[in-house]
């Protein structure tokens, strides 16, 4: 008998196994946000979505050193995370940061600093 409904936690893996882009978003937007440690974490949550053992394996890295870098202690070589994010269905991408324009201020009149 299968169950009713899912917990939120398997459905949210699900989402990440299933929707790269999905995934793609939710790490890109923890990058934008987030510390090292909240990158980590996003990720983690990722690769535990596909597996642990299976990323590890696609990513020719050993498990227990996937379970280190990924630590809130981690800090993984570039080598190791783009294997990590390949392994995933993900690359690293750079863009330009989008600037808001500076606000200009009006010059005053001469009768407004007279009062």
């Amino acid at each position: 008998m299968t169950k009713p409904w899912r917990s939120h936690d398997e459905a949210t893996a699900e989402m990440l196994r299933n929707d790269p882009a999905f995934a793609a978003l939710y790490l890109e937007s923890v990058l934008a946000d987030g510390d090292q440690v909240d990158v980590l974490g996003a990720l983690r949550h990722i690769v535990n979505a596909f597996g642990v053992q299976q990323v590890a394996a696609d990513a020719e890295l050993n498990a227990k050193t996937l379970y280190r870098t990924l630590s809130a202690e981690g800090n993984p070589e570039l080598r190791s995370l783009t294997r990590v994010l390949a392994a995933v269905g993900l690359r690293l991408s750079v863009q330009p940061i989008v600037k808001k324009p500076r606000r200009t201020r009006t010059p005053r009149s001469p009768s407004a600093t007279a009062r």
